[in-house]
């Protein structure tokens, strides 16, 4: 299953402007974002965490921001 990670690509450009400063911050490689957010990797329950802490998102809106499907 895919999933839509648009929202969240969005909170990304919103607070960081680039895809590479978010990964910066979260020191990561921008291939590891970039993958995960193409649906080629997949978000585990901890990089949802770390990822939700960075960009502000509250544990209520994890799955709108990381589980909501393709359609």
């Amino acid at each position: 299953m895919q999933f839509d990670y648009s929202k969240l690509k969005g909170r990304i450009i919103e607070l960081f402007g680039t895809r590479a400063a978010f990964a910066k911050a979260l020191h990561k490689s921008e291939i590891l974002v970039c993958k995960k957010l193409n649906n080629k990797s997949h978000f585990s329950q901890q990089s949802m965490q770390e990822w939700g802490e960075l960009l502000q998102i509250d544990v209520s809106e994890y799955g709108t921001y990381f589980c909501t499907p393709k359609v």
